[in-house]
């Protein structure tokens, strides 16, 4: 039985895990605010910033009264603030309206798992708040008509059952079109995926580290073909395509992040993009588009290992709390 008010697995990994992507969600507002020039972009990036100063503020207060070793997290070090902008106000927006989904999704699992009520309360007020910059952001982006929606259909006209296993199996030849979940699914994480991009690209265009910038490289060569799979998707069933962001990345030279920050964010990117993949892959009826999220999936775990990997070898990666040596404390 859990001892009463002692913190559960899920709860120490949930909160740990949530300060380290609260400080550098910190750190890249503080510079974007900085340098985000609209005043109803800059308006919502300090709501984001104070959401995410309270977040830590209350995590930091968990910690000291769990005497739990608070996390190093990025700081003020991790960032340039006198540094020229790297990403236009409309790729800052659209950067936030993608990381207020991600961090919805996260915090929404933090809540479900959580059992005390201290946490619980906690992760129920971070989704509020999170619910409300998704919001925000999102009729930001279409009040100023960047709002990229998906494809539409028709409306059916009666109820159809799958009469033929055809619907899943026919991969060679003529192919039905792809349903409105197919399609749903396959918009939605190419939108992610082309603003990933462009981030990833700014990263890539001031990284100093010969290695970090080799792995960036890299990293864009796999959002580039996990772009041309989805998008010939969605035009051979002439689907309209997302826009792309790339001409939303500045011709700055000037890192406004550390190298370990910038590694860090384009894991994440490539960590979330497991989960969606995976989703996608559950939720498509044709075996063609199954199979090209899978690998799609398989790709974003590569990237994200090879990154872990030199994270590790900068010593750049905090260990996470571990499990108590149960064979050692027999003896």
């Amino acid at each position: 039985m859990q001892k009463k008010n002692e913190l559960t697995s899920p709860e120490i990994a949930n909160l740990w895990t949530h300060y380290i992507r609260e400080t550098l969600s910190i750190c890249v507002n503080k510079y974007m605010l900085n340098t985000i020039q609209d005043p109803e972009i800059h308006s919502l990036f300090q709501t984001a910033l104070q959401y995410s100063f309270n977040h830590v503020d209350t995590l930091k207060k968990l910690f000291k009264k769990e005497n739990f070793p608070i996390p190093n997290g990025f700081t003020d070090e991790d960032i340039n603030l006198e540094a020229p902008a790297l990403f236009t106000d409309v790729l800052c927006l659209k950067s936030l309206y993608m990381i207020s989904t991600h961090g919805h999704n996260e915090i929404s699992l933090s809540f479900t798992t959580s059992i005390r009520q201290d946490i619980v309360d906690f992760y129920y007020q971070c989704n509020l708040d999170a619910m409300e910059i998704y919001k925000r952001s999102k009729d930001l982006l279409i009040s100023k008509q960047l709002y990229q929606q998906s494809p539409t259909y028709i409306t059916p006209s009666k109820v159809k059952v799958i009469e033929k296993y055809h619907y899943v199996t026919d991969v060679f030849g003529k192919q039905r079109p792809m349903n409105a979940i197919e399609a749903g699914h396959t918009y939605f994480n190419l939108q992610k995926t082309l603003i990933a991009k462009a981030m990833i690209l700014g990263f890539s265009k001031v990284s100093k580290n010969q290695n970090v910038r080799v792995l960036l490289e890299k990293s864009l060569k796999v959002k580039n073909k996990h772009i041309d799979i989805f998008s010939s998707l969605l035009t051979k069933d002439n689907l309209h395509l997302p826009k792309s962001c790339e001409t939303e990345v500045t011709d700055s030279i000037v890192s406004p992040f550390s190298e370990r920050l910038m590694l860090l964010q384009t894991g994440f990117f490539f960590g979330v993009a497991v989960t969606y993949y995976n989703a996608s892959l559950i939720a498509s009826m044709r075996a063609d588009i199954s199979a090209r999220c899978e690998k799609a999936a398989l790709d974003s775990l590569w990237i994200y290992s090879r990154i872990g990997k030199d994270l590790i070898d900068n010593q750049w990666m905090e260990q996470p709390p571990q499990a108590d040596d149960r064979k050692r404390l027999n003896y």
